[in-house]
């Protein structure tokens, strides 16, 4: 059995080796919650923002970290990404089902994403993230998000795969 060996710790992130391998890690958070909300007309609500790792705009579905803050530490999946969903893009939820969990990319990092469904949205804010965060809200049909997502991409903007598995449980889950 090799040791684990941290190569570098910053403020959020831990660089470790173990044995040839490196990787990242979140010491203070329990994984990441991504959130698939779709409206009561059939619209999905995705997020854009500036991630500096790219140095471009991402269209994303809401996401946040679990358990990163200080009072949410032992918050439960579903409640961190009905707080999340609600603080990025103003939608409130009346129910979630966690869908799947899984590595998040396993070749770099051993955070874990969770996958939860959010319905039953009523729109209480406009969003756009807490502070620090420049969130742009973007609701658009499900009959129109595949053309929508393309013309984004083309723009210059990266489009997050996940979205792509979102949608697929979109159409695979019914809306009640």
């Amino acid at each position: 059995m090799s040791t684990i060996e941290t190569l570098y710790r910053g403020d959020y992130l831990i660089l470790q080796r173990d044995g040839h391998w490196e990787y990242v890690s979140r010491p203070s958070a329990r994984g990441a919650a991504f959130i698939l909300a779709v409206t009561d007309a059939r619209e999905i609500v995705l997020v854009e923002q500036f991630r500096v790792p790219l140095r471009a705009r991402a269209i994303e579905l809401p996401a946040g970290i679990i358990g990163d803050e200080v009072g949410f530490a032992d918050e439960a999946i579903d409640a961190a990404a009905l707080r999340e969903l609600e603080e990025e893009t103003g939608f409130r939820a009346e129910s979630a089902e966690h869908l799947l969990s899984g590595p998040n990319a396993g070749g770099m990092t051993s955070e874990i994403l969770h996958l939860i469904y959010a319905r039953k949205l009523t729109r209480v804010h406009q969003g756009g993230g807490v502070a620090g965060e420049d969130i742009t809200v973007h609701v658009v049909p499900l009959a129109d998000v595949a053309q929508w997502l393309h013309r984004q991409g083309k723009s210059g903007k990266w489009i997050d795969p996940r979205i792509y598995m979102g949608l697929w449980f979109a159409e695979h889950r019914s809306t009640s």
